[in-house]
């Protein structure tokens, strides 16, 4: 049987003079409790109480984690998004070599099985897992409730039965699906201005790593700039060269810039073609083109269903090379 392990993770101070009150946050390993206290060492003090009220218990096995776990992080390493007593869930791995695991809206990280242990009760997972049965108790009360509702209507009658079974709301695009449209709607934007814009030539100048586009606007067979007009990609913001030239293109043309190129949503769905930026277990940013299952990797180039891939984040889908 695997061996447990317990920690308690300071959450308030009942008294301000208890010598916890300055320690909310931090995790200490237990070596015993009774009705009403966890006993835990402290370095250069010894053993100390706390009062249950005060701390949430974690308790712990030490093995490799499967996907969908919770660990904690037991090594102060150098990531200050990820650090020492952290809480977090496994991703992928899970095998004799670590785990990755991600906070959510921060990148991924690996670890060794030596720098974590795994949770197997946790109070406040408990308490959100009461949360969970509630809700599941108030969902089959509200399809009970829908059921009533929809034999009383039918006594109504059919056609008003009808009418309130059937009316139902528009069905809301995904993130992937709007900015899918966004994308076609910028090519045929720039096919369409360029068309109209009788008299002129464009230039346009994309720099992928500065991720920018830059549109010079000169009079009909010189070289004179009349205008120009710059698009650049936030940090946060995936990079998409279609997106780009229309804002520049707009810009250049001295048009207002529609709203949906300037927020379009970020994407979801990695395919093929898609630069991606994933962390290594140097925690140094490496960057790959998405290439599909079979093809040649390695060099840049990455598996669609790779560790790396699926875990990564898309910074360009652009996919210029790729016939979509």
């Amino acid at each position: 049987m695997t061996k447990t392990k317990k920690y308690v993770r300071i959450k308030k101070s009942s008294n301000p003079a208890y010598w916890y009150a300055d320690q909310i946050g931090e995790v200490f390993e237990v070596e015993g409790m009774d009705d009403t206290d966890y006993a835990v060492f402290i370095e250069d003090i010894g053993s100390s109480l706390v009062l249950k009220k005060d701390a949430e218990l974690i308790v712990t096995e030490k093995r490799p984690a499967k996907v969908g776990e919770k660990v904690l992080i037991l090594d102060d390493f150098n990531e200050p998004n990820y650090m020492l007593h952290d809480v977090v869930p496994v991703i992928g791995g899970g095998d004799e070599h670590g785990v990755a695991v991600r906070k959510l809206g921060e990148w991924p990280i690996y670890l060794n099985n030596e720098q974590y242990e795994v949770i197997v009760n946790n109070e406040e997972d408990d308490e959100v897992e009461n949360v969970e049965q509630r809700y599941d108790i108030a969902v089959e009360t509200a399809r009970d409730a829908i059921e009533e509702l929809r034999l009383a209507a039918y006594a109504k009658g059919y056609e008003d039965a009808r009418r309130e079974l059937m009316a139902q709301a528009p069905v809301e695009k995904t993130a992937q699906e709007r900015r899918d449209e966004i994308v076609e709607r910028a090519k045929a934007d720039v096919s369409g201005l360029l068309k109209r814009d009788i008299g002129h030539d464009h230039e346009f100048i994309v720099n992928t790593e500065k991720r920018t586009v830059v549109v010079l606007r000169k009079l009909r067979g010189c070289t004179n700039i009349v205008r120009r007009g710059i698009a650049k990609a936030a940090p946060d913001d995936c990079f998409n060269v279609h997106i780009g030239e229309a804002i520049a293109l707009h810009r250049a043309l001295g048009l207002e810039v529609p709203d949906e190129y300037l927020n379009a949503p970020q994407p979801t769905e990695v395919r093929v073609g898609d630069v991606v930026a994933y962390r290594v277990f140097s925690k140094t940013i490496d960057y790959v083109t998405v290439v599909a299952d079979g093809e040649p990797t390695g060099g840049g180039r990455a598996a669609l269903t790779s560790l790396a891939v699926k875990h990564g984040k898309i910074i360009d889908d652009s996919r210029t090379g790729v016939g979509e």
